[in-house]
Formats: structure tokens, sequence, C-alpha cells
């Protein structure tokens, strides 16, 4: 039960993440798309410390830690 409701919030996301995608691309859309809100992260600096960029690895390593490790 507990995994079903948590691969429905999975999807559920995704879907989100779609059509916010979708949105973003649309003529005319203030929404940025993912790739130009991972690129503003990616710049995002602390003096000479990339903090963007090692959010960014930290998230990517978390997700694949969630997803492909069992």
């Amino acid at each position: 039960m507990m995994r079903a409701l948590a691969i429905g919030g999975f999807l559920t996301a995704l879907a989100l993440f779609a059509v916010v995608e979708w949105m973003a691309r649309r003529e005319g859309s203030r929404i940025p798309t993912l790739g130009e809100v991972c690129a503003y992260v990616m710049r995002y600096e602390v003096g000479p410390v990339p903090v963007g960029r090692i959010g960014l690895f930290g998230f990517w390593w978390w997700l694949g830690w969630h997803f492909l490790a069992r």
C-alpha cells in the first residue's frame, strides 16, 4: 500500500514537471524552463566556492541514491 502511494506521488510530481515545462515552452511564456533554472542555479557562487554546482550535484546524487540503490 505504501509503496503504491510513493510511486503515485513520484508519478504525480513527474507529470507536474512535464506540465510546467510545457507551459514554459509556450510562445510568450514568462515561466522559465528547467534548463534555464538549472543554468541560474549553476551560476550561483559564494566567493570562489561554486555552491550552485555543489548543490545540484548533491541533488542528483540524492536522487540516484534513492532510485538506483537497492
